[in-house]
């Protein structure tokens, strides 16, 4: 399994000859090197329905016949939009050709803002991602503030954990730091920062933060291989 960090929150996965992107924000990502109409993939994974996270969801569900997984209700919005979707809701999961999909609480909002008429869509509650194929797994915590439940994760026993350090919107880092020990994963790679001003951090200072060896920078475009 090889899992490469496209800054921001976005995270591809290639496990079982397939290949799957969580939350591609590409075009108007700063911090990815890659064009949305280069991208590939056969499945894409939401967390939540904020325009920087479903991103180029449409446009790459559509050039890609991708199987598009998120929350009810931002699934049944981009199902009226043409997509194939697969709607679930947080606790549940799903076993699909390509791996499991858990969706699990994430405390924060979920909309999409459509600037040209002045709306905000309700798009259900926001959800963090626990994925497991090949024996490994992997947890996105989405957007998200720091919670007591996240002590419950550590019985996944996770590989990897992409959790959010920008503050502002999301966990800052000395609170990612207290989720990164609670949920115990061998590797946690910080997510969701430098994009805008606001949410500028240092994510090397973050990883000093963890217990030695815990923690990881990706650059964007850098992969763990699993």
């Amino acid at each position: 399994m090889k899992v490469t960090y496209h800054g921001h929150s976005v995270v591809e996965i290639q496990t079982n000859g397939k290949t799957i992107l969580i939350d591609p924000f590409i075009s108007g990502n700063g911090q990815c090197n890659h064009e949305a109409s280069e991208m590939k993939c056969d499945v894409i994974l939401l967390t939540h329905g904020h325009n920087d996270h479903v991103g180029d969801t449409v446009e790459l569900a559509k050039k890609n016949e991708a199987l598009v997984v998120a929350p009810f209700e931002l699934a049944t919005y981009l199902g009226w939009q043409g997509l194939n979707v697969h709607p679930m809701h947080i606790g549940g999961a799903h076993e699909f050709e390509f791996g499991t999909v858990k969706l699990t609480q994430a405390f924060h909002g979920s909309s999409y803002t459509d600037e040209e008429n002045q709306q905000i869509i309700y798009t259900g509650m926001p959800a963090g991602i626990l994925f497991k194929a090949e024996g490994k797994t992997i947890y996105h915590a989405g957007d998200t503030a720091l919670y007591s439940d996240m002590k419950l994760l550590a019985e996944h026993q996770i590989d990897v954990a992409f959790l959010p350090i920008g503050d502002n919107f999301t966990m800052g880092p000395e609170d990612a730091a207290t989720a990164s020990k609670w949920i115990d994963a061998k590797t946690t790679v910080p997510m969701h920062y430098n994009t805008f001003p606001v949410i500028e951090q240092d994510p090397h200072k973050f990883v000093e933060k963890l217990e030695e060896g815990k923690g990881k920078v990706l650059e964007s475009g850098e992969s763990i291989e699993l």
